[in-house]
C-alpha cells in the first residue's frame, strides 16, 4: 500500500478511536486491535502529528499514581473524519469501476 495513503488512513483511524470520548495510548491501541495492529511507536508518532495539526488536544492527569496523557479530538479532527468519508466514497466508486473493467476483461 502507498505509504502516504496508509499514513492518512491511520491518522483517521486514530481520530475515530477518540471521536466519542477522550482516551490514552494503550486504550487507543486496544480499541483498534480488532481492526488493525499498530505499535506504540507508530501510534505516538501519529498522535504527535495530529496534535501539531490541531486535530486533537492533550492533557495529563494522574491515574494510579502515574501521569497519563489523554487525547481529545478537536472540531478540526472531526472535520477531517467527515472529509475522509467523502473521499472514501469517491475511492469506492473508482474501485467499483476497476473491478467492473476486470470482470469484463475476464469474461472476454
Amino acid at each position: 500500500m502507498d505509504a502516504q495513503l496508509k499514513r492518512g488512513l491511520l491518522d483517521v483511524c486514530v481520530l475515530a478511536a477518540i471521536k466519542n470520548e477522550e482516551s490514552y495510548g494503550y486504550k487507543i491501541i486496544k480499541d483498534m486491535k480488532p481492526y488493525l495492529d499498530m505499535s506504540e511507536s507508530t501510534l505516538y508518532t501519529i498522535l504527535k502529528r495530529l496534535e501539531l495539526s490541531d486535530m486533537l488536544t492533550v492533557h495529563t492527569a494522574e491515574h494510579g499514581g502515574r501521569l497519563r496523557k489523554y487525547y481529545r479530538i478537536t472540531p478540526k479532527g472531526v472535520h477531517r473524519i467527515e472529509e475522509f468519508k467523502e473521499e472514501w466514497r469517491e475511492v469506492m466508486s473508482i474501485y467499483q469501476f476497476v473491478i467492473k473493467e476486470e470482470e469484463k476483461h475476464d469474461e472476454a
